[in-house]
């Protein structure tokens, strides 16, 4: 066995570790009893520990050199798996393990205060235990920082979910953004005003939601139900989706009088399985075979929700079917008006029940706020006073409480820091997508209006899903539509659908 193909028989071991990890964490959101938590987080410290170790040995450092004197014989994939290999090496051997469990078992903790101080809407309960983990946090970013030779925390940070990525790339893009979705929700707030949704809060029972979750997972590829299935939806306070190639899990949250919300939660976390399930399986348990990034893996989740979910021609195909599962709950409600009550624009508190236009505003603001945070303009006490005051100033909204407000997400709870970004960034690579398509499949879109969604996801597995980490964000970018990442085909992609649907 030469040096390359023993360096990848180690790098499974540690990858294996990983999906461990990744069980226990779902365990931890799922079906945990609360005792638990103490022994939880003693389990996320040892297994983190154990897979820091074996990342960080000499003879995973002396392997890496010895493949790396045959690169020039090597193809693209062995370079890829090299580099990134040696980038994480490089960045791990820096971090004592001894940090390593430290920060794995206070974001264990952190989060699970977090739960308590969000059902009890009591910032003050949570602050403590967030600011012991930005602190463990800074200790670890201000070693990788160094390692990967970038210059701010915060880019660092960014550097996690978006390779390659910085928060002036980001600026860019988000200003692309701004200036044209601002009065862009404007007019679509005015022109769908006088739109009657109250429909949607009809009361579906939490039995009934389930059957229809289930049926969406059949429909969009994700098989819960055959003896070959490789997924499963359990139901938590916030959705996820964790897991790898076969084994991959998805979490909604159901109310029994807001059937979107599962509905769209269902399609999102969907979208999510579907890109682990469908990476390169020659790939697995390679530095390659994961996602190119978060920013990536987001744009699957929210082309499934938005750009397929959200559409006339969806719906079209889907309305009758929701009838019969819900004994013709929606009977009386016209095909259009049920399309633009899902696509209702409102300026609202709650990122993950923002409509598709002001979403990304909702992420801006977060990007803002953690930009701030890790300059040091701001304190992690001033949190709650500068995310109201920008709720108010961006989206005119008022936050009432810490759980519609600085506590709605776990992010901050789990560590997350840079991550926020990756959401809106998935909006402007799906825009990319769309244009694309519509130049390979143009009848994509009548596809959908028959229930077909096969040659959709297809497409997508096949340009994007399959390529895994093969390319940077970026450049994945530019390998599938030959073009830099531009937000303006998400923003004409706005702009074309709502003024069809709202007139304007």
């Amino acid at each position: 066995m030469n040096a390359y193909d023993e360096l990848m028989e180690k790098l499974k071991e540690i990858a294996l570790i990983g999906t461990s990890i990744g069980v226990i964490y779902w365990d931890l959101e799922t079906y945990m009893p609360p005792a638990g938590i103490q022994l939880r987080s003693e389990q996320f410290s040892v297994l983190s520990k154990i897979g820091h170790e074996k990342s960080t040995t000499p003879e995973i450092g002396n392997l890496l050199e010895a493949a790396e004197k045959e690169k020039d014989s090597m193809n693209e994939v062995q370079k890829r798996n090299l580099f990134l290999a040696r980038r994480e090496y490089d960045i791990d051997t820096k971090i004592p393990s001894e940090l390593v469990g430290r920060l794995s078992k206070q974001q264990a903790i952190a989060n699970d205060v977090w739960k308590k101080a969000k059902a009890a809407k009591d910032w003050k309960m949570f602050e403590p235990e967030l600011q012991k983990l930005i602190d463990v946090s800074l200790e670890k970013e201000e070693i990788a920082m160094q390692v990967k030779g970038i210059s701010t925390i915060y880019d660092s940070m960014l550097d996690q979910f978006e390779r390659n990525m910085t928060a002036d790339m980001i600026d860019k893009v988000f200003s692309q953004l701004r200036d044209r979705l601002v009065p862009l929700v404007q007019k679509c707030a005015d022109a769908s005003e006088d739109v009657d949704a109250s429909f949607l809060s009809r009361k579906i029972p939490i039995d009934v939601q389930r059957k229809i979750a289930t049926d969406l997972g059949n429909l969009i590829g994700y098989d819960t139900t055959s003896d070959k299935a490789g997924g499963r939806i359990d139901e938590v306070e916030h959705p996820f989706t964790s897991g790898y190639y076969d084994d991959v899990r998805v979490t909604v949250h159901y109310y029994e009088d807001n059937l979107p919300s599962s509905i769209y939660a269902m399609l999102h976390e969907g979208g999510h399985a579907l890109y682990e399930q469908n990476l390169n399986r020659d790939y697995m348990y390679q530095p390659i075979g994961v996602a190119a990034s978060y920013g990536i893996h987001e744009s699957m989740s929210r082309f499934i929700e938005n750009v397929i979910g959200r559409t006339p021609q969806f719906w079209e195909y889907y309305l009758p079917r929701l009838n019969n599962l819900t004994s013709n709950a929606f009977s009386d409600i016209d095909l259009i008006d049920f399309v633009r009550g899902v696509n209702l624009v409102k300026p609202s508190k709650i990122r993950i029940e923002a409509d598709e236009v002001t979403y990304s505003l909702h992420v801006i603001i977060r990007f803002e706020i953690e930009k701030a945070l890790f300059a040091d303009k701001i304190t992690v006490s001033e949190l709650p006073q500068v995310w109201n005051e920008k709720y108010a100033e961006y989206l005119g909204v008022e936050v009432k409480d810490d759980t519609e407000g600085v506590l709605q997400d776990s992010h901050w709870g789990g560590g997350a820091y840079g991550y926020f970004p990756s959401y809106a960034l998935g909006n402007v690579y799906d825009g990319q997508w769309v244009q694309q398509m519509n130049k390979d499949m143009p009848e994509w879109s009548s596809n959908i209006t028959k229930g077909e969604l096969d040659p959709i996801i297809s497409w997508l597995a096949k340009k994007i899903m399959n390529k895994a980490s093969l390319y940077d964000p970026a450049d994945l970018v530019r390998h599938v539509t030959g073009s830099d990442l531009d937000a303006s085909p998400f923003l004409d992609f706005l702009e074309h659908k709502y003024s069809q649907m709202f007139g304007f």
